[in-house]
């Protein structure tokens, strides 16, 4: 892992707060539990109680609920610099469950190390929490897209989102980012079939917008691509520090 001067989580929280030494420090001792979890095993299952709270520091994962039909859907995915069962550590109970993608590398936080970290620096606590807020209205945003979007533009809104989250972490540009997705995630992520989630991508494909392929999405008209989607990322709060 990079020294937390570079970390994703650090370049993440630096476009809420100008972080100082003393922030920085905290932050590394909060990364001192390094741990690796293998792809397609829950790391937390839902219903898990005593649980630790994570930072994503290599990987991506996708935090999922499974009905009592047995089909799943997917909340969100995470990915470096993200938190992952921040509710976990404060409820008695996590209400879903975290599998990785690939194979990850993540920092265990404790409820104690957390909440004493917090005590010590106040501004980087606002921080967390501002992270914390911007991933509830990216929830929001979701359930927005699954509720009154059409299956084009949804796909547009998401892969537009998930390419400003990797940008403020170095991951992602307007050309594209990496991304190991399988039609299967997008499909239990956007409430669309994987049948239907590939009809998607090739008319976004044909229409000279975005291509999604060997795991790679290219950005072939990003200007375009954005006004098809109504795409605003002001929910993404990403345009620089707003704490000195």
């Amino acid at each position: 892992m990079t020294s937390v001067e570079n970390s994703p989580l650090t370049r993440k929280l630096s476009a809420f707060v100008a972080l100082s030494e003393v922030e920085l420090a905290v932050l590394e001792r909060l990364h001192q539990r390094r741990r690796t979890f293998v792809a397609g095993r829950d790391m937390v299952h839902q219903g898990q109680s005593a649980q630790a709270a994570y930072i994503l520091s290599s990987g991506w994962v996708c935090s999922y609920k499974i009905q009592p039909d047995g089909t799943r859907q997917i909340v969100d995915f995470q990915v470096p610099g993200d938190f992952l069962g921040l509710r976990s550590i404060l409820l008695r109970t996590s209400d879903h469950s975290f599998e990785p993608i690939v194979d990850i590398e993540a920092a265990e936080v404790l409820r104690v190390d957390l909440l004493d970290a917090f005590a010590q620096t106040p501004r980087l606590a606002t921080a967390v929490l501002w992270a914390a807020s911007r991933d509830e209205a990216m929830v929001v945003e979701h359930l927005v897209g699954i509720g009154r979007r059409d299956a084009d533009a949804r796909m547009a809104h998401f892969l537009l989102e998930l390419g400003s989250r990797l940008a403020l972490v170095c991951m992602g540009s307007k050309d594209g980012f990496d991304c190991p997705l399988t039609q299967y995630h997008l499909a239990d992520t956007l409430g669309l079939s994987s049948v239907h989630v590939n009809r998607v991508l090739r008319q976004l494909r044909e229409s000279g917008l975005v291509t999604f392929r060997d795991g790679h999405v290219t950005f072939h008209d990003y200007g375009r691509l954005v006004e098809f989607a109504e795409f605003d990322p002001t929910y993404l709060d990403q345009t620089g520090p707003l704490l000195k």
